[in-house]
């Protein structure tokens, strides 16, 4: 049994001269950080207060500096676990407050919440440390919150009231507060698959830098159909050929009912292909409701991408069955999916590894995010795939989405809203 990591740690991760040091926040099981690691990052801090994830963080990285809710810490303290010598010392800072506060599945309270508070605090720190570079991972729903925030600042107040009541102004106010903190910001909405993730999974990724060239939008590496000239999206029997010999997979199982009803299905079906009275059957009450209702008795493709992982996966609506065995898909191939090392040490119970890999970044995404800083720093010039389609959705980018919060004619005088 591991023992429950109950103590924050002081770092013992190296400054490193060339290393872009950096602040990990609500890092999970660390799959971000792995991915920038693979860039050459040096992590030297984790922020965490699940105590799974805590666990999993200590197991894997014994070394680096480690705290607990983010609200609990000052900047002081922050360096100080750190390890390093001042907060000049910060390169980069990353971290994807807590989605549940802008999930379209949710209550929707945005800042108003206390998981969105954090992302103030978030936001705190970013303002106070300044490094070079930030990093904001978080879900859709971010794009379309409606600002709801308990005490109004100086940002708030240069807003017009006719912005603030629209759909996207959590988003629009983030931007604006970090811009006047001197940050010039990028960001779009993208899908991980576009970056060799065995997953089709859409997340807003937000880059500031103090530089005064912005940071380009991230630079895919597949597209789902070769476009660019770019290899296909990697597909789950590419991904779990890496597990053909590993004889044992950790799971969690079905009810016979729910077991029976899937002898019924192949790689890529769901309900809709079950004859109407098991259709019935296998939705119970959901078969009357509105909406698609895709992710209910769904099989995985073998040919494609796997749809978002969840933190867990027989949940009724966002079902992930194994392609061909009766059983949701297991925690080996959960870590291939979101590209975990397969000798990645999870903490807790079957339960408790599902939801840290389920709400993990793929590492494809965080080495993507790490290209792109590196490349920026060094002034290399990155290739901005300016019609490439980043995700399912229409009008994402930084450019779009202020001109549509401003409108065409305030779009030009943005910036003296904060002069």
């Amino acid at each position: 049994m591991i023992k429950e990591v109950i103590k924050d740690k002081i770092s013992g991760v190296s400054y490193k001269e060339n290393g872009l040091n950096t602040l990990s926040f609500f890092s999970g099981a660390l799959g971000l950080d792995i991915g920038l690691e693979k860039e050459g990052f040096n992590v030297v801090l984790a922020c965490e207060f699940d105590k799974a994830c805590r666990n999993t963080i200590t197991l894997n990285k014994p070394n680096i500096g480690l705290i607990g809710d983010i609200r609990n810490y000052s900047v002081d303290d922050i360096i100080n676990y750190s390890g390093l010598a001042n907060k000049e010392q910060v390169d980069v800072i990353v971290g994807g407050p807590p989605c549940q506060a802008f999930s379209t599945a949710g209550k929707r309270l945005g800042f108003a919440d206390s998981r969105g508070n954090v992302f103030l605090k978030y936001l705190d720190i970013i303002e106070e440390i300044s490094p070079k570079y930030f990093v904001i991972e978080n879900v859709r729903g971010l794009m379309s919150s409606i600002l709801q925030i308990d005490e109004k600042d100086d940002i708030i107040e240069k807003i017009p009231k006719s912005i603030l009541k629209e759909k996207g102004s959590s988003l629009y106010y983030v931007i604006k507060r970090l811009e006047n903190a001197g940050y010039n910001i990028n960001f779009d909405l993208y899908n991980s698959a576009n970056f060799g993730t065995p997953q089709i999974r859409e997340r807003v990724v937000i880059i500031g830098t103090k530089n005064l060239v912005k940071v380009n939008r991230l630079t895919p590496t597949h597209s789902e159909n070769g476009e660019y000239e770019l290899p296909k999206w990697k597909t789950i029997k590419e991904a779990f050929k890496i597990l053909e010999n590993i004889e044992k997979h950790e799971s969690i199982f079905y009810s016979e009912k729910r077991a029976n009803l899937y002898k019924n299905l192949k790689s890529g079906q769901n309900w809709k292909d079950l004859p109407i009275d098991l259709q019935m059957e296998a939705l119970g009450k959901a078969f009357y409701l509105g909406g698609g209702k895709t992710g209910f008795m769904r099989r995985l493709n073998w040919n494609r991408p796997s749809p978002t992982v969840v933190t867990n996966p027989a949940m009724p609506a966002t079902d992930l069955c194994h392609p061909e065995e009766i059983r949701p898909i297991s925690v080996e191939e959960y870590k291939v999916i979101q590209q975990f090392p397969l000798d990645w040490v999870l903490a807790g119970n079957t339960t408790d590894k599902y939801k840290q890999i389920g709400n993990a970044v793929p590492v494809g995404l965080g080495q993507a995010i790490g290209r792109e800083i590196k490349g920026h720093l060094s002034d290399l010039t990155t290739k901005d795939y300016t019609k490439f389609k980043h995700s399912r959705y229409l009008k994402t980018s930084y450019d779009e989405f202020v001109r549509k919060m401003e409108g065409i004619t305030l779009l030009e005088n943005s910036f003296s809203l904060f002069d």
